[in-house]
C-alpha cells in the first residue's frame, strides 16, 4: 500500500482545488498516482466542484425547522435564484437544517455531520457538481427554551420550510402549546415585518445608541434649541427611536393600536399562563453579501466569443 504524504496532498489540491480529505481519498484510492487521482476527482465531481467555488453565492434557500422547545434557521446559498426551485438543492436545504437542530449552529460541524455514508459537506459537493453553480453552507442559528415552544415564519416559501426569509421566535411558558405556538407564528410574521434589531433597549449595541444620540443632538442644535434642553429632548427622541426597533415596543403588525409587549400580555389570558419572548432570529437571503454587478447583454457576447 502506496505512503500518502501530506505533500502529496497539497500538491494535488493546489493542482485541483478539492478539498483535503477528498485529495487524500483519490490518492489513497490511486495508490498515490497523482494524474489518476486528479482524474479520481474529476470523476467524482469534486475538482469540477472547487473550480466554482470562487464564484459569488448571494441567492439560494433561507430553511427554518423547529420541534416542540427548539428550532434552527439556515441559510444555503447559490449563484442564481433558479437554483432555489430545484429539487435536489431543495432537499439539501431541508437536510442540512434537519442536521442543523441535531448538532447545533456551528457551519463546520454541520458540513462534518454524517446522513448516512455521506457528511454534508460531501452532499454538498455533489450537489455543485450535479447542478453546475457554487453553493455554500453560510451560517445557521438555533433557538431553545426549557419550557415553551420555538415558532417560525418562512416569507417567500418555494417549499414548506424554505423561502426568502426564516423567523424564529422563541416563547417561554408553561402555558397550552397549541395556544403559544399560534401566538409565536404571529410574533414571527410581524419580526419577518418590522425587523427590530433588539428584544427590548438594553440589546441594543451601544456604539448604535450613541450614534442615535449624537444624530439628535447635532439636529436639534442646528434647529436652535438651547444646550441647556438638548439632552432631555434626545432622552425623548430615543424613546421613538426605541419604538421603531425595539421588538417589544413596536407597534404590533396584527393589531397596531397596541404594542407588542401588550399583544403578548393580553394572550397570557389564552395561553393560560405568564408569556415571555426569549428570543428571535431573522434572516434574510443574501443579506450582508456584496452582489456581483452583471451586464447580460456582455455574458451573451462573452459566451458567443464576441466581444
Amino acid at each position: 500500500m502506496a505512503t500518502i504524504t501530506a505533500a502529496m496532498v497539497k500538491d494535488l489540491r493546489e493542482s485541483t482545488g478539492a478539498g483535503m480529505m477528498d485529495c487524500k481519498a483519490a490518492l489513497t484510492e490511486t495508490a498515490g498516482d497523482m494524474t489518476a487521482a486528479q482524474d479520481w476527482l474529476r470523476k467524482k465531481g469534486l475538482s469540477k466542484a472547487a473550480k466554482k467555488s470562487g464564484r459569488v453565492a448571494a441567492e439560494g434557500l433561507i430553511g427554518a425547522l423547529t420541534k416542540g422547545n427548539k428550532g434552527v434557521v439556515v441559510e444555503v446559498n447559490s449563484e442564481t435564484d433558479f437554483v432555489a426551485r430545484n429539487g435536489q438543492f431543495q432537499g439539501l436545504v431541508k437536510m442540512i437544517a434537519q442536521v442543523a437542530l441535531d448538532v447545533g449552529a456551528d457551519v463546520e460541524k454541520i458540513k462534518a455531520a454524517k446522513v448516512g455514508s455521506a457528511t454534508i459537506e460531501t452532499a454538498i459537493s455533489d450537489a455543485i457538481a450535479t447542478i453546475g453553480e457554487n453553493m455554500t453552507l453560510r451560517r445557521a442559528a438555533p433557538l431553545e427554551v426549557k419550557q415553551g415552544v420555538v415558532s417560525s415564519y418562512v416569507h417567500g416559501a418555494v417549499i414548506d420550510g424554505a423561502g426568502k426569509m426564516g423567523v424564529l421566535v422563541a416563547l417561554e411558558s408553561a402555558g397550552k402549546a397549541e395556544e403559544l405556538a399560534a401566538l409565536g407564528r404571529q410574533l414571527a410574521m410581524h419580526v419577518a415585518a418590522a425587523n427590530p434589531q433588539a428584544l427590548d433597549s438594553s440589546g441594543l449595541d451601544p456604539q448604535v445608541v450613541a450614534r442615535e444620540k449624537d444624530v439628535l443632538a447635532d439636529k436639534f442644535r442646528q434647529q436652535g434649541k438651547p444646550e441647556a434642553m438638548i439632552e432631555k429632548i434626545v432622552e425623548s427622541g430615543l424613546k421613538t427611536y426605541y419604538k421603531e426597533v425595539c421588538l417589544l415596543e413596536q407597534a404590533f403588525i396584527h393589531d397596531t393600536g397596541k404594542s407588542v409587549a401588550q399583544a403578548v400580555k393580553e394572550a397570557e389570558g389564552k395561553v393560560g399562563a405568564p408569556v415571555k419572548i426569549a428570543g428571535f432570529v431573522r434572516y434574510a437571503l443574501g443579506e450582508g453579501i456584496e452582489k456581483q454587478e452583471s451586464d447580460f447583454a456582455a455574458e451573451v457576447a462573452a459566451a458567443s466569443g464576441k466581444k
